[in-house]
């Protein structure tokens, strides 16, 4: 009988263990992660989405811990951050891509201008038209723009949708904030991305060194202002291009991760 031998962990396993110990030993820590697709699977539902049972409880025991700090930054509207991850008052949360965001019991109005109210309008009337004759579509109402899914369809059906809705969207303004995400394209009368959201958690909280989760195109955003020579750690969630340093398989390799994370606060901060 033939013996296996173990199997020995990857440079880039050795790397991020590293990591995730050096930022365990910062002094003030912030994560700051998506949610869908890296806390969460994706669901038909979005509303119904939940972290997985090991994230939260590592998550749980984090915050606990002092000068540790969890935030949730996404694209979701902040209803809809808040009812998804059972968010208590206190908690940090960043939703519409940064345009949202409520630092605990204080919130930031959105304020928008007499021309930004009706040019939302018009986007959504167009857009509207747009998903109700195209069946598997559906569209998504936030606070500064609306989201047109096609998750339900296939790659062609997809793509032909993306192209009306740009030209749906174009036919009333051109100045209009455009993301192309997982299976969604959305379009926002104000412009802000993740990278400004924890910009401003960063400020916030005084955290010394940041980790940001994510798994979507528009996670680059976030990357793009970490700071890996200052402690900073950034993890890519699934496949794809990034600026990221690190990279995760799903979001059970990300409950797993935070697992790790936590029982070396905990060391650290005893």
């Amino acid at each position: 009988m033939t013996e296996t031998a173990p199997a020995t962990p990857s440079a880039s396993a050795v790397a991020l263990v590293d990591a995730l110990r050096a930022f365990a030993s910062e002094e003030r820590v912030l994560l700051a992660l998506d949610f869908d697709g890296t806390l969460a699977p994706f669901v038909d539902r979005p509303k119904a989405a939940r972290m997985l049972p090991q994230a939260k409880e590592a998550l749980d025991r984090l915050e606990a811990l002092p000068n540790t700090w969890v935030a949730y930054i996404s694209g979701r509207p902040l209803s809809s951050l808040e009812i998804v991850t059972e968010a208590d008052p206190d908690a940090l949360l960043i939703g519409s891509h940064g345009v949202e965001i409520r630092f605990g019991r204080d919130g930031v109005s959105l304020d928008l201008s007499i021309d930004e109210q009706e040019t939302l309008q018009k986007l959504g009337d167009v857009l509207g038209a747009l998903v109700s004759s195209t069946e598997g579509t559906r569209l998504e109402t936030k606070p500064v723009g609306y989201g047109v899914h096609y998750r339900l369809l296939g790659e062609e059906e997809g793509k032909k949708v993306v192209e009306a809705a740009y030209a749906a969207a174009a036919s009333v303004s051109d100045k209009l904030t455009i993301r192309d995400g997982k299976d969604i394209i959305e379009f926002s009368v104000r412009g802000a991305n993740k990278g400004d959201g924890i910009e401003r958690l960063r400020e916030y909280t005084k955290a010394t060194a940041v980790l940001f989760a994510g798994d979507d195109v528009t996670d680059e955003d976030g990357f793009a202002v970490l700071r890996p020579g200052a402690g900073d750690v950034g993890i890519k969630v699934g496949e794809g291009e990034t600026a990221a340093q690190f990279r995760l398989a799903d979001e059970t390799a990300v409950a797993t991760m935070l697992s790790l994370l936590a029982d070396a606060r905990q060391s650290s901060t005893a």
